[in-house]
């Protein structure tokens, strides 16, 4: 729950906007980085999650890498500051333009994610006179035990190498002459709460570094993505991720050898817990079997409810926690009826004016955000 300073603060401020707790920020980076570092790992920020440019800067800051999904957000990266060799470029379609400006920027490593991609990548780092640095894709099968539309490491998912293909990868890489293989990369889904599933991970990638180092590869990183998942229904009991057990399992279950690197990717993990998308009632709608209350933020300001129905706990930070609690439908202004936050939300009676706190909106809200409906940009506030 926000304090009444930060809540009487928000009285004043034009809604719909982004608050970010940056003091919860920076703990978290802390206490991601010391988790990691006590294993000798390397974390990469996944810039998809938020790219808000102080969110960014304090990444950095922590010493952190930049993992990237698209051109602009490699540009972005070296912008703010990320040194190119912490800097990874992932991502299923990569276009040319997009290969040759980070061959340009000589960052760290394309993930790369079919054969087709290997023979491009290695055809434009010979015309730009550049050794690209790669690593495999590869597709393990393992479920994530996620929402279907966040899983990305099944065979009937778009995503990654899968295994049978791997000697067709091989065969490229030994004949590739801009091509130098850094190792092998998985992800396979986002918001996973079971850590078991990491040590299914685990298993795959020592069953696949073996292959390529039977076969001669020299596998320096392994790269084992992210999807550590948070705490969406108690934000403030579990507002920092258990990174001392996800990284534990790695340390545990995956087998290295001297010199070899682990890898991560994550980003909501790190950026979720300290980002609130605060709105305004507009309108009660008091109905025979339902109450609704229209909110002047929606599905252009907060996609995920709509996009995959995740939950958000929302709060009406301008009453009293549990006075008259009601049922109401909460959604918002867009002429959608997939606009909508939650069903049967338990909140203290409200009214048109009450101020509303979607919590847990740090990862996925702000760089989702759109201009349907021609509404207007989305604005930031932020807690030092």
């Amino acid at each position: 729950m926000f304090s009444k300073d930060i809540s009487g603060r928000f009285e004043s401020e034009q809604t719909p906007f982004y608050h970010y707790d940056l003091p919860l920020l920076k703990q978290t980076l802390s206490e991601c980085a010391e988790a990691a570092a006590s294993y000798g790992f390397h974390v990469h920020y996944a810039m998809k999650a938020n790219f808000n440019s102080r969110i960014l800067q304090l990444v950095k800051d922590a010493g952190f890498g930049a993992d990237c999904v698209s051109g602009n957000e490699v540009n972005k990266a070296i912008e703010i500051g990320f040194s190119p060799e912490k800097v990874v470029f992932a991502g299923v379609g990569k276009s040319d333009r997009e290969i040759t400006e980070a061959l340009n920027h000589n960052i760290f490593c394309f993930n790369v994610e079919s054969v087709q991609e290997l023979e491009v990548i290695n055809d434009l780092a010979l015309k730009a006179g550049k050794k690209a640095r790669v690593a495999l894709r590869i597709n393990p099968n393992v479920d994530a035990h996620t929402h279907h539309n966040i899983t990305t490491g099944l065979a009937e998912n778009k995503f990654g190498i899968n295994q049978w293909e791997l000697p067709a990868c091989a065969e490229v890489l030994t004949h590739a002459k801009a091509l130098w293989l850094e190792g092998i990369h998985f992800h396979i889904g986002s918001q996973i709460t079971d850590l078991n599933v990491f040590k299914s991970l685990c298993v795959k990638v020592n069953e696949i570094k073996v292959w390529f180092e039977e076969r001669g590869f020299n596998i320096r990183v392994l790269n084992v993505g992210g999807g550590l998942g948070i705490d969406y229904y108690q934000p403030d009991v579990h507002s920092i991720a258990d990174f001392k057990g996800y990284f534990g399992i790695f340390n545990q279950f995956l087998e290295r050898k001297h010199g070899q690197e682990v890898h991560f990717e994550l980003g909501r993990a790190l950026v979720a817990a300290c980002g609130s998308l605060i709105s305004r009632v507009l309108y009660v709608k008091k109905g025979i079997k339902k109450n609704f209350l229209v909110l002047d933020a929606g599905m252009t300001e907060l996609m995920r409810p709509a996009l995959y129905q995740a939950y958000h706990k929302i709060e009406n930070i301008s009453k009293a926690e549990n006075e008259g609690l009601v049922r109401y439908d909460v959604v918002g202004p867009i002429c959608e009826s997939t606009d909508c936050f939650g069903k049967e939300v338990e909140l203290p009676e409200s009214e048109r004016g009450d101020l509303v706190a979607i919590r847990t909106a740090g990862a996925y809200g702000e760089v989702m955000a759109s201009r349907y409906n021609l509404r207007d940009e989305i604005r930031f506030l932020y807690s030092e």
